[in-house]
């Protein structure tokens, strides 16, 4: 009787041994599948933080920061076409990094936004913009490993965007799974080597079937070419290009689709003090009668060319700047110059910058001017603010950032290096 006991007791060790060890197997795989799956996304959201809690008596949003690990599938992303407009975007998105599990949407926008470059007397070059809009929440995002062949890079997304309402905020693991979706949807930034890109509000056309301002988004539609959005296509330039000749190159073989029913123009500039204007435009027409998306080509403003001879100082460098309206031929384009949206700001902005030849003391001096065209200051009784404020040095590789125009506030103030890769607050 002992000897049957003891056998049983063998083989029920027996068994208990090999079913500790198939699930430990499956353990084992399934924490392999999540690592595959869900492994960088676990790292990127892991890594969000609170910066700025959100002022509403002051329409101000939440500030945060993420480091992106990996190429969050924006390789695959292009190698399958782009996107041709928002839906396609979402749907790639959701299915990629969400794995189908979260819901993505992009907000609209009315965004008034201003920029223009600049350099030190050390001859540095500096790209400064201010990003308009009502109160929302944004997010520094900070991409370090985004794959070979690609640059890492700092950014500022707007996180209505991908779908993190203005009142809320990042909580729930499921809000930060849906802010991985941030890399997808910069405003503007600047990579490891030194160049820099914003988008901007175009308004144009004059189709009030639309929507309220009338405003007809491009939507091109050249067959022999791929397709990209708008936050998307700035994301392409940070990721694979060094200066404007090659973002330029690289944009030309692409169809652009304005996201968020929106037209924008883009401001780029690079290390070597080299900048673009890029608009899209239709051969003949104005702003009343540019209302087909898909009849608009690319035109490029370059700060090198003869429009800009006059501004031209004693080494040759010139320096060039950007508001709400379109550039290439506005006097033509436009009725008159309270046609323009920015006119104002853009003007202002000409000024401070003739008055020195473009040549600033330094960043500050550069935030000084984002300060002076801020929405609290230039209209302080409208209902837009200045979300934040950005100088990226594309010699250094340096960034100076300010959140919701507390320009005064240390604690609101960050700065950036690519070569120490830290992001710290100067109070």
């Amino acid at each position: 009787m002992q000897k049957i006991k003891d056998l049983w007791s063998k083989l029920w060790f027996r068994i208990l041994s090999v079913t500790l060890a198939v699930l430990f197997v499956i353990i084992l795989a399934l924490g392999i599948t999540v690592g595959c799956l869900w492994g960088d996304v676990i790292s990127s959201v892991s890594s969000i933080k609170l910066l700025q809690t959100r002022n509403d008596e002051n329409n101000e949003g939440s500030v945060y920061r993420m480091d992106v690990k990996g190429g969050f599938y924006f390789d695959k992303f292009l190698k399958q076409g782009g996107a041709s407009n928002d839906t396609e975007l979402i749907k790639f998105i959701t299915s990629n990094i969400t794995k189908g599990l979260i819901d993505v949407n992009i907000g609209e926008s009315d965004v008034n936004c201003s920029a223009f470059m600049a350099k030190t007397p050390e001859n540095d070059v500096l790209f400064a913009r201010n990003y308009d809009f009502k109160k929302t929440n944004v997010c520094m995002t900070i991409c370090n490993n985004p794959g070979k062949g690609r640059y890492k890079s700092f950014s500022t997304v707007d996180l209505n965007y991908v779908g993190i309402a203005p009142d809320e905020e990042v909580e729930s693991l499921m809000d930060r799974i849906t802010c991985f979706a941030a890399p997808f949807a910069p405003l503007d930034g600047m990579n490891e080597v030194g160049l820099s890109c914003g988008i901007f509000m175009s308004y144009q056309g004059n189709d009030l079937s639309l929507n309220d301002s009338g405003t007809v988004a491009t939507d091109q539609k050249d067959e022999n070419k791929k397709n990209i959005t708008s936050t998307t296509m700035q994301r392409m330039i940070l990721d694979y290009c060094a200066t404007v000749d090659e973002a330029v190159e690289m944009i030309e073989g692409f169809n652009l689709h304005d996201s968020a029913k929106s037209s924008f123009h883009y401001m780029i500039a690079d290390a070597t003090g080299k900048s673009a204007i890029l608009e899209w435009l239709p051969e003949n027409g104005t702003d009343l009668t540019d209302n087909d998306g898909s009849a608009r080509t690319l035109k490029v403003i370059y700060n090198t060319d003869e429009r800009y001879d006059e501004l031209r100082n004693g080494d040759g460098f010139k320096y060039q700047w950007i508001t709400n309206f379109i550039v290439n031929d506005h006097d033509s384009y436009y009725e008159n110059d309270d046609a323009k949206p920015g006119w104002d700001r853009y003007e202002h902005i000409y000024n401070r910058l003739h008055d020195s030849d473009g040549v600033l003391a330094d960043e500050n001096a550069a935030m000084d001017i984002l300060a002076e065209v801020g929405r609290r200051t230039w209209k302080p009784n409208g209902t837009a603010v200045t979300v934040h404020s950005v100088v990226y040095n594309l010699t250094d590789k340096t960034v100076l950032w300010v959140a919701n125009e507390n320009f005064d506030d240390k604690t609101a103030t960050y700065s950036y290096s690519f070569e120490t890769g830290k992001l710290t607050a100067l109070a």
